[in-house]
C-alpha cells in the first residue's frame, strides 16, 4: 500500500489520498494557505470570522441546511483557523463520500455572507473572545505571541479585537478573500478505505468548475525582533508566567533536532524535565509545558506555567537551571537513546489518528511541498547524536534574548 497518492487539476487545486484498510470513516478536508497573518491591522480577526461565516449560507444553501447536511447522518462538520492556514473538514462514514466533499466544496468557495448572519455570528465571536479572556492560561499564550511578534501581523490575536470584529461587513469578506485566494495552495486532503480513482472522481465532479486564481499579496517575512518583558496585573488567583523567544522556521534543517530538544525539557510526556522539577519534585505547578510552532519563516519556542504568586522566581529559576543543563551538559547514550524513543513513539500514536494525518498531509503540501514518510522521520530522529542537541541547545536558547509575559493577580 503505498503512503499516498497525489492528483493536481487543472485550477491547480491538489488532491492527497491516503487509503486505510479495516476503517469505515472517511476523513475529507479542504485546506487553504491563508491565516491570520495574511490580514491587514484593521482586519485582525477577518480570517476567523470568515471560518465561522462559511457555514451561514451558499448559494444553494442556509445555515441551517449546511449544518444539517452530515449531522443527521451521523457525520461531523467542522472549521479551524491557525495563523497560516484555514482548514474546513469532515468525517463521515465512507458510502457518504460524495455529500462530504460536495458541502465541503460548497462552503468553502460559495459563501454568500449574508448580512443578517454576520451580525448573529459577531455577536458569537465577541463571546468567544470573552470566554477566552476568562482563560488565562488562553490568554496568556496569545498576548506572549504579541509580545514576540509585535508590529508583525504573526503577533495580532486570530479572534481579532472588539473594535475590527465589530467593524466587519460582506464586502470586507469577499475583498480578503479575492487578494489572498490562490488555488495553487490549496489541498483536497482524505484518508480512508476507497481506492484514489474514487477521490478522483468526486474532485473532477465538484472542483474541476473552480476557476484557476492566483490572488495572493506575499507574506511580510518577520524581522527585527528585540526582547521585551511585561508584567500585567489580571483578576486571577494565580500567577501566570511565559518566557521564549523566535526560533528555527518549518524548513531550517535543524528543526526536528530542536523539536527533539523540547520534546525533552517540555514536551506533553509526564517525564519531561520541566515537570519532573516543577511539578513532581517541588510541586509548584499544575503542569507545565514547552510549546515550538515553526512558520513559513520563523518559529516560536515558549515555555508557560501557573502558580502561586509566591513560588513565580523560584520557579522561574528552576525553569533556567533545566535549560542551562540543556546547553552544558550533553545526554548520555542511555539518555539519548529513550529521548529517541519516546519522540519516536509519539509521532507513531498521532500517525494513527486517521483526522490527524488526514491534516499533517495538507499542511506539509503546501508548507513543505512533499509529504515525509514516517520511517524518513524515524531515520532522521536515529541519526541526532547528543553534540547535535548540545549544538542546537546552545544555538536556539539565548537567554539574553528571551521575551517574557507575566500575569499577576491585582
Amino acid at each position: 500500500m503505498k503512503d499516498f497518492e497525489l492528483l493536481e487539476l487543472e485550477n491547480g487545486i491538489r488532491v492527497v489520498h491516503r487509503q486505510v484498510d479495516h476503517i469505515k470513516i472517511a476523513h475529507i478536508g479542504i485546506m487553504l494557505d491563508i491565516g491570520s497573518r495574511d490580514e491587514t491591522r484593521e482586519e485582525q480577526g477577518l480570517a476567523h470570522f470568515w471560518e465561522h461565516m462559511a457555514f451561514k449560507g451558499t448559494k444553494k444553501r442556509k445555515a441551517y441546511h449546511i449544518i444539517n447536511r452530515l449531522e443527521s447522518l451521523g457525520g461531523e462538520l467542522n472549521a479551524y483557523t491557525t495563523k497560516e492556514k484555514i482548514c474546513f473538514y469532515a468525517a463521515v462514514l465512507s458510502n457518504h463520500l460524495d455529500k462530504a466533499i460536495e458541502i465541503l466544496s460548497d462552503i468553502t468557495f460559495n459563501s454568500v455572507f449574508p448580512e443578517r448572519q454576520i451580525e448573529k455570528e459577531r455577536r458569537v465571536i465577541l463571546e468567544e473572545m470573552a470566554m477566552y479572556r476568562d482563560t488565562p492560561e488562553d490568554a496568556l499564550c496569545d498576548e506572549f505571541d504579541e509580545v514576540v511578534f509585535k508590529n508583525h501581523s504573526l503577533g495580532m490575536n486570530i479572534l481579532g479585537t472588539e473594535k475590527t470584529v465589530n467593524s466587519f461587513r460582506r464586502q470586507d469578506f469577499k475583498n480578503f478573500i479575492n487578494r489572498n485566494l490562490n488555488t495553487d495552495k490549496i489541498i483536497l486532503s482524505s484518508v480512508g478505505n476507497y481506492p484514489f480513482r474514487k477521490l478522483q472522481r468526486l474532485a473532477f465532479k465538484h472542483f474541476k468548475q473552480i476557476p484557476y486564481k492566483n490572488h495572493t499579496n506575499g507574506r511580510q517575512v518577520y524581522k527585527g525582533y528585540a526582547p521585551t518583558h511585561l508584567v500585567k496585573n489580571r483578576h486571577i488567583t494565580q500567577a501566570h508566567f511565559a518566557i521564549g523567544l523566535p526560533v528555527y522556521k518549518l524548513d531550517h534543517p535543524d528543526r526536528i533536532k530542536f523539536f527533539m530538544l523540547s520534546n525533552i525539557l517540555g514536551g506533553p510526556a509526564l517525564n519531561s524535565r520541566l515537570n519532573l522539577t516543577l511539578r513532581e519534585k517541588h510541586g509548584f505547578v499544575y503542569g507545565v509545558e514547552a510549546h515550538y510552532s515553526p512558520y513559513i519563516d520563523t518559529g516560536l519556542f515558549s515555555i508557560s506555567f501557573a502558580t502561586d504568586p509566591k513560588n513565580v522566581t523560584r520557579s522561574k529559576n528552576l525553569v533556567f537551571k533545566e535549560i542551562d543543563n540543556l546547553k552544558t551538559k550533553k545526554l548520555g547514550q542511555l539518555q539519548l537513546h529513550k529521548a529517541k524513543q519516546q519522540l519516536k513513539g509519539q509521532l507513531a500514536m498521532s500517525e494513527e489518528n486517521n483526522n490527524a494525518m488526514m491534516l499533517m498531509m495538507a499542511k506539509s503540501l503546501l508548507d513543505l511541498k512533499k509529504i515525509p514518510g514516517i520511517d524518513s522521520i524515524f531515520k532522521k530522529i536515529d541519526a541526532i547524536s547528543a553534540t547535535d542537541l548540545l549544538n542546537v541547545a546552545n544555538e536556539a536558547w539565548n537567554m539574553d534574548q528571551m521575551s517574557s509575559l507575566t500575569f499577576l493577580p491585582q
